[in-house]
């Protein structure tokens, strides 16, 4: 028989939604947090909340405590439409939700966690692969930029993405004194904290001599001297405050189009697109793994098998006997 929080019909109780007592504890809890997630994060957890609590809502159903049913329930219906990442980012701001006003954590039940993994085996684990932005993407983008402010920005923006690696938040939060330029014109970028750094240890990375000259000649051309490295620009072409990370993947979409690329091309970017690239041209030119880890700052080679591995499939030992049996 079909559970009936699979037809909408009008709410039977009060609905717990952010506005209320128990949501204002979760608006309290985010307060008391700040800082212990990111911005990102925090954007994330307040949004998901909203989408479970209007669905519990609209079937009739308690948000606080969330029941059993109700997870079990959410979960099959959203995996029909949304992928089983998009799920799990629900479930873990759900939790987060019940943390917030001292309720057990959802994850500790059995039919929760089983109705997590009959997901991932119907519908899998693997999420959809940004487009790399490569070597030869990023030269054409960068090549069919003209000589506005906003394209200087753009260019030393994709040229600092590719060569660090950065992550969009990362990026966007870089100031005017992180950078360093050498004798020989190459340059390096402290990251004061990341993904993998909540605790702010920071790291030094590389920038080469030609992304050194872009970044410089934004500095020149926007007069900026100190402060956010990357910053936005009104309509009238005139230096706004700092760039919203929400803006990374547009610039280079805009940049794509600009460059005459393909419509698939152009979708497929995100603002993960100069990392997996960067990560996807070492794998090519044979850098070893350590080097690669380094580069990107990953603790484990999962994410970087996951980038690569259509490269890497194409040295596997299966195709290694393949050249050797020079089969055609």
């Amino acid at each position: 028989m079909q559970h009936a929080a699979l037809q909408p019909r009008k709410p039977m109780m009060p609905c717990p939604v952010p506005d209320t007592v128990l949501g204002q504890r979760l608006v309290t809890y985010l307060k008391e947090a700040h800082g212990a997630f990111s911005d990102n994060t925090e954007r994330a957890i307040r949004s998901d909340v909203e989408i479970f609590t209007y669905w519990c809502e609209t079937h009739g159903l308690r948000a606080l405590p969330a029941s059993t049913q109700t997870l079990v329930t959410f979960i099959n219906t959203m995996a029909r439409t949304k992928a089983p990442a998009t799920v799990r980012r629900y479930i873990y701001s759900i939790t987060t939700l019940h943390k917030a006003v001292q309720l057990q954590s959802p994850l500790k039940r059995a039919r929760v966690r089983l109705a997590m993994q009959r997901m991932y085996r119907q519908y899998g684990h693997r999420q959809e692969q940004a487009r790399g932005l490569t070597w030869p993407l990023r030269e054409r983008m960068l090549g069919a930029c003209r000589g506005r402010l906003i394209d200087v920005r753009n260019q030393a923006l994709l040229a600092v993405a590719y060569d660090t690696l950065l992550r969009r938040s990362e990026l966007v939060a870089l100031e005017v004194s992180d950078l360093l330029v050498e004798m020989d014109g190459s340059g390096t970028l402290l990251i004061r904290w990341g993904k993998t750094d909540p605790g702010g240890e920071g790291t030094v990375l590389y920038l080469a001599p030609d992304t050194v000259r872009l970044v410089q000649g934004w500095l020149g051309r926007s007069g900026v001297l100190q402060g956010r490295l990357f910053r936005s620009l009104r309509k009238d072409g005139s230096l706004g405050d700092k760039l919203d990370d929400s803006q990374v993947p547009r610039i280079y979409k805009a940049m794509a189009r600009a460059a005459g690329l393909g419509a698939e091309v152009v979708e497929g970017l995100s603002g993960h697109s100069a990392r997996v690239g960067a990560a996807q041209d070492m794998i090519a030119c044979g850098i070893e793994l350590p080097a690669i880890l380094q580069a990107g700052r990953w603790k484990s080679t999962a994410m970087v098998h996951r980038y690569g591995e259509r490269l890497l499939a194409r040295r596997s030992g299966a195709a290694q006997l393949a050249e050797r049996q020079q089969r055609r």
